[in-house]
């Protein structure tokens, strides 16, 4: 018994090791989250091509709703972008978001819930709402945002330059 303990003990460290590894490389991270529809939607689902904004928010952040309106105010300026809204907030949570904010009728948003696996969360070091995270079409890292007022402005700057 103690066997088996120690051999997961010593893959759960390698796991942990080889996340960091993969988080200190400066790509998207290999995220999961359920969308509304409880389908799960990967990081690999992105579409190809195309710059990633990463948002890591919270329903109940109001930063994050005025994020949200910016965003939506200025959508046609992020066309050419996928948008990979990411809560750990419950399902209905990202439910009542979606349907607040008409979040469905934009093809490149893409909006679920990691759950309580917070993978996202500590691959970023998430402390604070809302988070972007910025990659070129090929997932290298571009800028992070770790401000309550991201400037829409110079996120869209920085992706219109890639």
């Amino acid at each position: 018994m103690k066997t088996y303990f120690l051999l997961f003990l010593i893959s759960f460290q390698l796991l942990l090791v080889s996340y960091t590894a993969e988080a200190q490389s400066g790509k998207v991270p290999p995220f999961r989250m359920v969308q509304k529809n409880g389908k799960v939607f990967k990081a690999e689902d992105l579409p190809i091509g195309k710059p990633i904004i990463i948002i890591y928010f919270s329903p109940e952040c109001k930063d994050c709703q005025s994020l949200t309106d910016k965003v939506i105010a200025r959508i046609n300026d992020f066309k050419s972008a996928s948008i990979a809204m990411i809560t750990y907030l419950s399902l209905e949570s990202v439910t009542q978001f979606v349907n607040k904010n008409g979040l469905d009728k934009y093809p490149n948003i893409y909006v679920g819930t990691e759950g309580n696996s917070i993978f996202v969360m500590n691959y970023y070091n998430i402390k604070d709402f809302p988070f972007i995270a910025l990659y070129t079409k090929n997932g290298d890292l571009v800028k992070q945002y770790f401000d309550k007022e991201t400037d829409v402005n110079d996120l869209l700057r920085r992706l219109n330059s890639l």
